[in-house]
């Protein structure tokens, strides 16, 4: 649903879609009750966590990506979280700067990659949605600054606690 109208001087210009409008001034307002948001698109949480996965298996940590493409860390996070949308000219810039195509980020969304007219269903990576989290954020950000000895030590205990809880 798309609705347009365009009022006389010192009024106001408003452009509506489905769940959200954007007046003049810039300021959104949201088709849905004070308090509460509306949950991201299904693609544009996978586009993010394909973001975050590709970063990841770079070594690229999220401040060095947003440094590269002129974005904020903040703004990177939301892209990888699928709360904020990726238009496509920064999806390019993110693909350019991890020395990917573009097409890698839509890989196991379903629709994309149909065989036989079957979807395949998106691919559920917990350590990546933990590491996007604000708690897997700042567990990372202490490691990081610890001794790599520490570090290894820490990583050890970590791994006998999974296997012998």
């Amino acid at each position: 649903m798309l609705a347009c109208s365009r009022w006389g001087a010192g009024r106001e210009e408003r452009v509506e879609h489905k769940r959200t409008s954007l007046t003049r001034a810039g300021s959104l307002k949201s088709g849905v009750p004070a308090g509460l948001t509306p949950e991201p698109h299904p693609a544009d949480q996978h586009v993010g966590r394909q973001i975050a996965m590709v970063r990841v298996q770079s070594d690229v940590s999220q401040a060095q990506l947003a440094r590269a493409i002129g974005i904020s860390f903040q703004q990177l996070q939301k892209y990888e979280n699928g709360r904020n949308r990726v238009s496509a000219s920064m999806l390019y810039e993110i693909a350019k700067a991890l020395k990917v195509p573009v097409g890698r980020f839509f890989q196991g969304l379903p629709g994309h990659d149909a065989v036989n007219g079957e979807a395949v269903p998106l691919p559920a990576d917990e350590r990546i949605h933990f590491i996007a989290s604000a708690e897997g954020r700042r567990l990372i950000a202490g490691l990081v600054q610890l001794r790599p000895r520490l570090r290894a030590r820490i990583s050890e205990l970590i791994a006998d606690l999974t296997v012998n809880p």
